[in-house]
């Protein structure tokens, strides 16, 4: 078929349907500025998927912001080092239902149904592309290289100013958080680390690194979960002489509870969930760890580099002659090199641009009482409303928070596999723009209304009773 024919029948698919509705929100201005309706801050699939269903909504005065340069958005072409994605090929997260827009459409286009047939699972660097073409063919309003530092809230106004690291700013009335795993929260780098390693010695494996430099050198990983294997492959790839990776288990995690959520319902219907379940069904989610794939494991393990060890948590690290000292209960091991994979704290408090807000927000620690032991990881997460919407602590002015929504990592206790996941995207959008456009008509209600109560424009113009048209014949 090819890509240009795809576009054309996606373009006459959108007319069928009616997608791109008519903007119905009210145009504001503050103090002679203009307003954004909504920004969108990420670029990545979480925020591109949002400005297009925004459009189903009736609201398009929206700008997505994100920091990377343009076709970098993401963890694709930086730090996601797997070959495929994890998830099943025949996921549509980011379509709305429209045939043409789908990954299997686009890929179909311009490899044939054979193609299609004979893979297995999505290359990485092809669900880039797709990205990429996605943001081209419906022509989505992306402003790259701005990186948020800091929401303001705008004292009585329901409005944020946005403050980019080049000294911008925008305001807008509603902010979407799309900022993916990392986004609400941190990456875990255990203080041992932190505190007894110079820099050049480690990195966390959601930074650049340049493996290539390591060309012959040997390379300690501590973590057991997908991402350990995914980089030990890409380093041993890149000539890495031995890949060692560390879990504390003594064995690997081999139960993903995402297989059975995505078929049963659960993860559509999570959100109905009474508090007390969701905390120990996360707190179950969270305990099994994500397992490699079979393929990400078998790629690793094939290298004659690599090397696992089983119930060997690091006890101590430390540079010795210019080497990473290991210490595990099972001795000492020395590397040139040392990669951290251990996980993100999802927590308001560490995110800066979150910094004048964040004592304002609910965790889920101050309310939910679990039937079982507290679990430290839930309890820092945000508490979020039924649309990802921030919510307020208790006994404190919540306004500022108003607006503000946490489409990302940090919404899993809350929403389950929504932004966290592809295999929830699908079933969280809809949610996500619902509550947008919700908060936009009832913060217009009083104007709104009063001019639905005022209206008067005829619709029937005939005349009644007819007028005479002479004798009849």
């Amino acid at each position: 078929m090819g890509l240009r024919a795809l576009e054309q029948r996606l373009e006459r698919e959108l007319e069928l349907v009616a997608f791109n509705r008519p903007q119905w929100v009210r145009p504001r201005q503050f103090e002679g500025e203009d307003v954004l309706d909504v920004a969108v801050i990420g670029g990545g699939q979480c925020g591109l998927a949002t400005a297009f269903g925004l459009r189903r909504e009736g609201v398009t005065n929206v700008m997505i912001f994100d920091e990377s340069p343009a076709g970098f958005e993401g963890p694709w072409e930086t730090y996601a080092r797997m070959v495929t994605l994890r998830t099943p090929k025949t996921l549509t997260p980011l379509d709305f239902g429209v045939p043409s827009l789908t990954y299997q459409a686009w890929w179909e286009a311009q490899h044939g149904a054979a193609g299609w047939a004979a893979l297995d699972k999505i290359v990485r660097g092809d669900w880039m592309e797709y990205l990429r073409w996605y943001r081209h063919v419906l022509d989505l309003p992306v402003v790259n290289e701005a990186k948020l530092v800091r929401i303001e809230p705008v004292p009585g106004e329901a409005l944020h100013r946005l403050h980019f690291a080049d000294g911008t700013s925008e305001l807008a009335r509603k902010v979407v958080l799309a900022t993916g795993i990392q986004g609400g929260g941190e990456w875990h780098t255990p203080a041992m680390v932190r505190d007894n390693l110079p820099k050049a010695l480690w990195a966390h494996t959601s930074e650049p690194i340049d493996f290539a430099a390591l060309h012959g050198k040997r390379i300690g990983i501590l973590g057991g979960g997908a991402s350990a294997f995914d980089n030990a492959h890409f380093a041993l790839s890149q000539g890495v002489e031995a890949a060692e990776v560390f879990i504390r288990r003594s064995q690997l995690p081999r139960v993903n509870p995402i297989r059975f959520m995505e078929k049963v319902g659960f993860a559509a219907r999570y959100p109905a969930l009474d508090d007390a379940t969701k905390y120990a069904a996360m707190d179950c989610f969270l305990g099994h760890n994500q397992p490699p794939t079979n393929d990400t494991f078998a790629r690793a393990a094939s290298w004659p580099g690599f090397h696992l060890h089983t119930g060997a948590p690091w006890l101590d690290v430390a540079e010795h002659n210019g080497l990473v000292r290991v210490t595990t209960p099972h001795g000492h091991h020395e590397f040139d090199f040392v990669v951290i994979s251990t996980g993100l704290i999802s927590d308001p408090a560490l995110r800066p641009e979150l910094a004048e807000v964040a004592d304002l927000i609910a965790r889920w620690g101050e309310v939910v009482t679990p039937k079982g032991p507290r679990n430290a990881l839930i309890d820092a997460h945000p508490y979020l409303g039924d649309g990802f919407e921030f919510c307020a602590r208790q006994g404190v002015d919540g306004a500022p928070l108003h607006g503000l929504f946490a489409f990302n990592y940090s919404a899993l206790i809350s929403l389950g596999l929504s932004a966290s996941a592809l295999s929830g995207l699908h079933l969280a959008l809809p949610r996500l723009l619902r509550s947008i456009a919700d908060q936009l008509f009832l913060d217009d209600k009083d104007v709104l209304v009063e001019e639905f109560l005022a209206y008067d424009d005829p619709e029937f113009v005939g005349e009644w009773p007819l007028p005479e048209t002479g004798d009849a014949a």
